[in-house]
């Protein structure tokens, strides 16, 4: 039975190939096709074959509607398609009315992502985990209830499923099935100048470059807050203030538990200047027991306030951020920062629009453990793939310096670089993960150099609806790691992903 099923497998998988270089043109090789589906195998490819092909077959679709998707999948708006007269049936499940007069609509959404994942060396040999293959898959519906333009519910089911891992799934992979959004919006008044909205329920957080507090795109687990958030907006202004529950994610169904406290507080607010330019303040407050850092393990509140100076849109632009912490590790006072320095310049006006970038951060880490101030810097919700689609090494007691380059070779196809250079900070404190828990001790070496992360990916859009993306990651191991790992070595890896939204 199994030699046919490979037969057929071949067969689809072939016709696959075809239809995507068709789709791609001459801009992207068979060489890189065959390359991005290599990985493919007959227990994973059906899925991903099903899921192509409905796509693939609504790309007139994509290109008449030209739907740009966002981050966050309830900031999408679509009441714009109440005067519609396409009759297409995509439009008709992104806008169902449910009045005469279509004030009050439907709308339905979703994703399907898969991912390939062969890894040499995790942890540079600590584990002694060797190779390692994953597939990774997430598949999320959305249903949004618009009722006029005073109250809305936003429901989300996610499922993130993880296959293959020898070591068995990381928190970051695996929740089999979860209610990842379920809010409503109030609005509480709304003039030409103003407006103030109150969200109520579980829902995804996102601000500034996701230094902080992010929903964390990259990982295959997003994460999700409940409580109550109170979004004002006034002219180019505007201000979330927050108070939130932080659930302890399990990988089974809708088995994630309530820690039934306010774990995450604060406002976060965004002033939009002239020439694309703009403002953030922010103040965090977290509360999380039991924290691990090289210092011990204790209960802390932490105070966290900041600033952000950024242009992302094209010639000149720049990201910079700082922020200072302050609170209590089990008694103990915390004094702990963070600078961060992004300056690069888009080539908008030619075709292929270049980008070159120079990054810098400094992150505070150490600490006396028998008295002083705890000076290690804690990322609260960091982004996942801040250093790297899939980064060793997370923002904590870290100095980096970090070139990146991009350049879309053709329409739809992007291919982008990037050397990440990492010391630790403080001789006195490890190294930790990207999602800031601790993963290496800093007591038995004074060496600083960590290690060099080299990184390539290719990014190609084939519509509105479908992307694919291919990255290789290399990481040379420094001084640092050489001593505190007796069989230390270098670290590789590449990741496939198809990403298909509608």
């Amino acid at each position: 039975m199994a030699e046919p099923m490979e037969m057929v497998f071949n067969t689809l998988k072939k016709c696959l190939l075809t239809k995507l270089s068709k789709e791609a043109g001459i801009c992207l090789s068979p060489l890189i096709i065959q390359l991005m589906f290599s990985k493919l195998t007959s227990t994973n490819f059906f899925t991903c074959f099903i899921w192509l092909f409905l796509i693939l077959s609504l790309s007139t679709a994509g290109s008449a509607f030209g739907q740009n998707f966002q981050l966050m999948r309830y900031d999408e708006n679509y009441s714009n398609l109440k005067t519609d007269t396409t009759l297409s049936f995509y439009n008709h499940i992104k806008f169902i009315p449910l009045s005469a007069n279509g004030n009050d609509f439907l709308s339905i959404g979703g994703e399907a992502r898969q991912e390939f994942d062969a890894f040499d060396n995790e942890d540079w040999g600590k584990v002694d985990a060797g190779h390692d293959n994953f597939y990774l898959q997430r598949y999320d519906l959305h249903t949004d209830w618009e009722f006029g333009n005073d109250f809305r519910i936003f429901f989300q089911l996610r499922s993130a499923l993880e296959n293959g891992r020898p070591m068995g799934p990381r928190p970051i992979d695996e929740d089999q099935l979860n209610v990842q959004n379920l809010f409503a919006d109030l609005k509480i008044w709304r003039s030409s100048k103003d407006s103030l909205i109150i969200r109520a329920g579980r829902q995804e957080l996102n601000y500034g470059a996701g230094r902080l507090i992010s929903v964390r795109e990259g990982p295959n687990v997003r994460l999700y807050f409940t409580g109550l958030k109170a979004i004002y907006k006034y002219q180019n202004l505007s201000v979330d203030a927050f108070a939130m529950e932080a659930d302890q994610v399990k990988p089974g169904v809708f088995d994630n538990q309530m820690t039934k406290q306010v774990n995450l507080w604060g406002f976060y607010s965004t002033l939009n200047l002239e020439g694309n330019k703009n403002v953030d303040f922010y103040y965090i407050g977290n509360r999380k027991d039991s924290v691990v850092y090289n210092e011990g393990t204790g209960n802390e509140v932490r105070h966290t306030i900041g600033g952000r100076l950024w242009k992302n849109n094209n010639g000149f632009v720049y990201d910079i951020e700082a922020a200072y912490q302050f609170g209590k590790f089990s008694g103990q006072s915390i004094s702990a920062w963070t600078a961060s320095f992004d300056l690069g310049y888009i080539f908008a006006d030619l075709k292929s629009r270049p980008a070159f970038g120079l990054r810098n951060d400094y992150i505070s880490g150490g600490g006396n453990k028998s008295g002083g101030d705890l000076e290690t810097f804690n990322p609260i919700y960091p982004k996942g793939g801040y250093f790297g689609f899939d980064p060793q090494i997370g923002p904590v007691n870290l100095i980096d310096i970090h070139p990146y380059a991009s350049i879309q070779v053709c329409p739809g196809l992007t291919f982008l670089a990037d050397i990440v250079y990492n010391w630790r900070y403080s001789v006195n404190d490890g190294i930790y993960r990207p999602s800031g828990a601790f993963n290496l001790t800093g007591d038995g070496t004074t060496q600083k150099y960590i290690g060099t992360d080299y990184l390539a990916k290719v990014s190609y859009v084939f519509n509105a609806f479908l992307s694919v993306d291919f990255g290789l990651q290399y990481f040379k191991t420094g001084p640092y790691i050489n001593a505190e790992i007796p069989n230390h070595k270098n670290a590789v890896e590449t990741n496939s992903r198809i990403s298909f939204k509608f």
